[in-house]
């Protein structure tokens, strides 16, 4: 047993039990009673867990209710915790007590299954706009997403500081630069900034009901959809879900270059993101140089694999795409010439004082609040948490510890210094596991036959993308086919950590702060 599950059975006893339905046994599947749904989440911070993520099912066509999930971590231990629903009376109890994030993610479960978190401070839908029917619930499967739904009038209530020379400043959701939309509602008293609230939203495509229409050999190819600048993490964490409920053998060479993958879009994006942070600090020669180097990447991308970023690369099985010596010498001189540059670039950042002095002390999210907030990835490392699934949760070569020896990097001062320098350390370790992969790669296939899920199965899996840890949980339904799939990206934490991280800053701060988080949107309106 482990801890989480120990921590389970101890409580819970005989009114618990566990399914063996889920994909992969390492990652249990807990049934508890629904009105203790919540008690399930304070035995979890007791024992020290994060909360993953929450979500919910409709199961009408097994002749059954609604499932609502909550999936807990600890280290390198997942476990998922479950409570039926009865269609007749369709509400849970919130966990949002324990735990912050369920804030958002039980506001999401009541704007599209329609399910009441009762307890939840927050009635005001998420993700699904006011205009929207009161009774349409996209995720149900009596939804008909073939029809266009009538809008409705509706407002949304902003929360609101009020008080002597307090004002409110809004900003978007259409922006002046090319980023998607999002809406952020400022309170401030002089520069400072008392209060932001985001809206989120704008970008919601409905992915994860166009998942059920579509068949898992191509599920792939909507993952890598999800959040176009994630293409590669999200569409290998669909992939290793679905291969958990088949149990489908990925050859070892397609582990290693899907490892290849990972680490050259995470180079590529932090570079990108380095550059945007000091642009943002009126300081546009980082931006251009790092963007050249960005290119540099993406133009070897297209030559080797076909695509700037690797979209549709890694499949089901394996990957579709291989590399030959000539290819392995490319991007060897590459990584040497971007080492090269990219440390002369980083000496002029350290060395300039004036952006020092935007970047040190600002938009400061402390390790206390990104463990309450659960965040993941490069924001919970710049503020003292040592999360990274390539050491707690691998998959080749990650696996091999002792040959890898990676080295994570973790900062407590929690500010946007912080979250670029944990960039800059990334770039710098990516390239060194490149290389290691390179030089030790081993040969064979690169990719294995998929089979299909039996019924009632489903399957789990967690990457570390470049923002962050990315978790899909898959479900199949009565026959065989995809009944649900939950997606939950990175920016799903981490957006709620800028709305800490930016209090006490100045308005003119916050493109800053922003932008070090610089959270995916579309990724997070699914």
């Amino acid at each position: 047993m482990s801890m989480l599950r120990d921590a389970m059975v101890s409580v819970f006893k005989e009114q618990g039990r566990f399914e063996s339905n889920q994909c992969p046994s390492t990652v249990a599947l807990f049934v508890v009673p629904r009105d203790r749904f919540d008690e399930a989440a304070r035995v979890m911070k007791t024992a020290y867990a994060l909360l993953a993520a929450e979500w919910a099912t409709d199961e009408t066509a097994f002749g059954r209710g609604y499932g609502v999930f909550a999936c807990y971590r600890w280290g390198g231990e997942y476990l998922i915790v479950r409570a039926e629903v009865p269609l007749e009376d369709p509400w849970f109890p919130s966990l949002a007590k324990s735990f912050v994030p369920a804030y958002r993610f039980e506001r999401q479960i009541q704007s599209l299954m329609g399910l009441t978190p009762a307890g939840n401070p927050d009635s005001r839908p998420w993700i699904k706009f006011e205009d929207w029917p009161a009774d349409a619930w996209p995720l149900r499967k009596t939804f008909d997403a073939s029809k266009s739904m009538p809008r409705v009038q509706g407002e949304y209530t902003w929360i609101r500081a009020e008080g002597e020379g307090v004002y409110e400043i809004p900003v978007g959701p259409v922006h002046a630069g090319i980023i998607e939309p999002g809406h952020f509602r400022f309170q401030a008293l002089g520069e400072d900034v008392i209060n932001l609230e985001e809206r989120l939203g704008y970008v919601h495509k409905g992915i994860e009901k166009k998942f059920e229409s579509g068949s898992w050999k191509e599920g792939y190819l909507l993952a890598g959809r999800c959040s176009g600048d994630t293409t590669v993490a999200h569409s290998l964490t669909y992939c290793m879900a679905l291969e958990s409920m088949t149990g489908c053998a990925v050859p070892e060479r397609a582990h290693w270059l899907r490892a290849l993958f990972l680490e050259r879009e995470r180079i590529a994006n932090h570079l990108g993101d380095i550059g945007a942070i000091c642009n943002d600090a009126a300081f546009a020669f980082m931006l251009y140089q790092l963007g050249r180097l960005k290119e540099i990447v993406l133009r070897t991308n297209l030559r080797l694999f076909g695509h700037r970023f690797i979209m549709d690369r890694v499949v089901p099985g394996g990957v579709s795409v291989n590399i030959d010596s000539a290819g392995t010498q490319e991007i060897l001189a590459e990584m040497a010439l971007l080492s090269k540059d990219f440390e002369r670039l980083v000496t002029i950042y350290d060395e300039n004082p004036s952006l020092e002095d935007r970047v040190r002390d600002t938009g400061i999210l402390s390790p206390e609040k990104a463990r309450e907030l659960c965040t993941v990835g490069l924001v919970a490392r710049a503020s003292g948490l040592n999360l990274d699934c390539r050491i707690f949760n691998p998959f080749p070569p990650y696996d091999r510890h002792d040959w890898m020896e990676l080295d994570v990097p973790v900062l407590i001062s929690g500010d946007v210094h912080a979250r670029v320098w944990v960039r800059v350390q990334e770039v710098r370790e990516s390239i060194r596991i490149i290389g290691k992969i390179l030089e030790d790669m081993p040969d064979g296939q690169i990719a294995a036959s998929v089979g299909q899920p039996v019924p009632d199965t489903s399957g789990f899996a967690a990457v570390e993308g470049w923002r962050g840890e990315i978790i899909y949980w898959l479900q199949s339904g009565p026959a065989g086919e995809i009944n649900r799939c939950m997606v939950r990206d990175p920016s799903s934490v981490n957006w709620i950590g800028l709305e800490l991280a930016v209090l006490g800053n100045i308005v003119p701060d916050f493109p800053l702060c922003n932008k070090s988080f610089n959270q995916s949107y579309s990724g997070h309106d699914l």
